[in-house]
């Protein structure tokens, strides 16, 4: 008996560790399901990863029409403190709703305060709503 009342605290912290965090992060397995099913539903032209770009930049690619919100969603530039340089919405060339790939191109004006910096092209989500949030994050470099 008293070697099962020693191990249950071991048993207890083991099973706190390996569910989710209490804080609402999502765990590394799970970022990696949301990259890659955003990466399936948008394919970026321009900037590719870790270019050397400037203002005013111009982002294209295609999204799925799913990726829309009336025809558009956001762009945004963010230094490589997270901080916001600009943001604006992507609008699609076509026929946005369906669920093909549709193009789109977006042009933002900023000014670079870190070296480097990420594009992030954002699914529009009106409703707010964390399971139908997806990103994609392009790393870049400022001149």
């Amino acid at each position: 008996m008293r070697s099962y009342l020693a191990i249950l605290p071991v048993l207890l912290l083991t099973a706190c560790m390996t569910g989710e965090p209490s804080d609402g992060a999502s765990s590394a397995s799970s970022s990696l399901s949301v990259a890659s099913d955003a990466s399936a539903n948008i394919r970026i032209t321009d900037p590719a990863p870790n270019a050397l770009v400037q203002s005013p930049l111009t982002v294209s690619g295609e999204a799925r029409g799913t990726w829309y919100f009336e025809a558009s969603f956001p762009v945004r530039v963010l230094d490589a403190n997270g901080v916001e340089l600009a943001v604006v919405p992507a609008q699609a060339q076509g026929e946005w709703m369906t669920e093909d790939f549709v193009p789109f191109e977006a042009t933002l004006v900023f000014a670079a305060t870190t070296p480097t910096g990420t594009v992030v092209f954002e699914k529009d989500n009106p409703s707010g709503l964390p399971e139908h949030a997806a990103q994609v994050n392009i790393p870049v470099r400022f001149q």
